[in-house]
C-alpha cells in the first residue's frame, strides 16, 4: 500500500517532520502609525474613558419570591443565594441588603397557601404579593415594586390561565390578570408586568386599571417570551410547573424572531409602557431586533436557568463567578436592554461599587 504523502512536498508522511522543506519566513508587516486602537487600551482610566456601554445598579430590577409563614428565610435548592422570604423581617432584611447597593426596584413572586383552578389567592385582597406590597409600600416610599401578573403560581394545574376542554382559554384568562393588576395597584405596585403571553394581555390590563382610577400605574409587558428550558430552577421557587403538558401553546417558539416583532407591536399597540423580552442570554439577537423597532424602554430577563448555569460553574472552580455575570449582564446592555431583571442584581451592584471604588 502506498503511503500517503503531506500536501506541497511529495514526501512520506512519516518523514514529513524530517524531510520537508521548511516554510519561508512571513513578511512583517508594519502597522501604521496612524491606527493603533491598542492605544486605548492601555491603562484602566483609558479604558473606563472610552467604554461604549456600561452597567449600573439603578438599570437593575431585583426578583424576589414571597412565601407565607414567618421568620422564612430558606434557600431556593436551584438558586443557591436565593430564598423564599417571608413578609416580615425576612423581606426588610434583604430589601434594606438590596437598596443599599443602590438597586432601585424589586419585581415580586408570589407563593400562596392554598392553590385551585383560577388561583383565588392572585386576586385576593389579602393575598401574599398584596401583603408584600403594603408592607414594602410603608416601609420605602420611593422603591419602584414591580409584580408578576400571570396565574401558574396560584393556579392547581400550573397553567397560566383558566382552562376550559384541557386548554387555556385566553379570554376568560384576561378577566382574571385584569382583577389581579387593580389588586396590586391597590396595594401599592408601580409597575405590573403581565407574563402569561394571553393575547390582548396588555388591553385588557390597561382598561381594568384606567377603570379602576389606577392610571398612573404603568405596564411592563413580558411582551416576548418563548417556551424555554431556562425556566426551570424558577419553576422549583415558584413551584409552578404544570400538572400535565406544557406551555408551549402560549409561550413562543425559540426558532422564532419575526413573531418576537409582531408580539412586542402589538403590545405597544395595546398600551404597555414597557416591553420585555426573556429570557435574555440565548436570545440577544432578539434584544437586538425588538431594540432596533421600538422607542419603549426595552428589558431583558437575565432568568433563572441563566443564573445558576453560572452559580454552578462557579461553585465547582470552572470559571469567575464575578468576571462572567458582569460580562453577561454587560452583554444584555450592549444588546439594546436599558433595565435587566436578574438574580444576580445584588451582587452585581456590590461588584460594580468595589470596582468604582478602586
Amino acid at each position: 500500500m502506498t503511503p500517503a504523502t503531506s500536501r506541497g512536498c511529495g514526501k512520506p508522511c512519516a518523514r514529513r517532520l524530517r524531510r520537508c522543506p521548511s516554510l519561508p519566513s512571513l513578511t512583517t508587516v508594519t502597522t501604521s502609525q496612524t491606527h493603533r486602537p491598542r492605544r486605548r487600551r492601555r491603562t484602566d482610566a483609558l479604558r473606563r474613558l472610552v467604554r461604549e456601554h456600561q452597567l449600573d445598579p439603578a438599570d437593575f430590577i431585583q426578583p424576589l419570591f414571597v412565601v407565607h409563614g414567618a421568620r422564612v428565610e430558606r434557600e431556593i435548592p436551584s438558586m443557591p443565594g436565593v430564598s423564599h422570604l417571608s413578609v416580615d423581617e425576612s423581606l426588610d432584611r434583604e430589601v434594606d441588603r438590596i437598596r443599599a447597593v443602590g438597586i432601585p426596584a424589586v419585581l415580586l413572586f408570589g407563593l400562596p397557601a392554598a392553590k385551585d383552578e383560577i388561583g383565588s389567592e392572585n386576586f385576593a385582597e389579602d393575598g401574599i404579593v398584596q401583603r408584600a406590597l403594603r408592607r414594602l409600600r410603608a416601609r420605602h416610599a420611593d422603591l419602584l415594586l414591580l409584580t408578576d401578573v400571570c396565574c401558574c403560581e396560584y393556579t392547581s394545574h400550573g397553567h397560566c390561565g383558566v382552562l376550559r376542554a384541557g386548554a387555556v382559554d385566553n379570554d376568560a384568562t384576561l378577566e382574571i390578570l385584569g382583577r389581579v393588576a387593580v389588586t396590586h395597584a391597590e396595594a401599592g405596585a408601580d409597575i405590573v408586568a403581565p407574563s402569561g403571553m394571553m393575547d390582548g394581555m396588555v388591553r385588557a390590563i390597561r382598561a381594568a386599571l384606567d377603570g379602576a382610577g389606577h392610571t398612573d400605574q404603568a405596564i411592563l409587558s413580558y411582551a416576548v417570551k418563548y417556551a424555554s428550558a431556562y425556566y426551570g430552577p424558577f419553576r422549583e421557587a415558584a413551584d409552578s410547573a404544570p400538572a400535565f403538558g406544557d406551555r408551549r401553546e402560549y409561550q413562543m417558539d425559540p426558532s422564532n424572531v419575526r413573531e418576537a416583532l409582531l408580539e412586542a407591536a402589538l403590545d405597544e399597540a395595546e398600551g404597555a409602557d414597557m416591553l420585555m423580552v426573556k429570557p435574555a442570554l440565548a436570545y440577544l439577537d432578539v434584544v437586538r431586533a425588538v431594540r432596533e423597532r421600538t422607542d419603549l424602554p426595552l428589558v431583558a430577563y437575565n432568568v433563572s436557568g441563566e443564573y445558576s448555569m453560572v452559580k454552578a460553574a462557579a461553585r465547582l472552580g470552572w470559571i469567575d463567578e464575578r468576571k462572567v455575570v458582569l460580562e453577561t449582564l454587560t452583554g444584555m446592555r450592549r444588546a439594546g436592554a436599558d433595565v435587566i431583571i436578574s438574580y444576580h442584581a445584588k451582587d452585581a451592584a456590590g461588584w460594580l461599587a468595589e470596582e468604582s471604588r478602586g
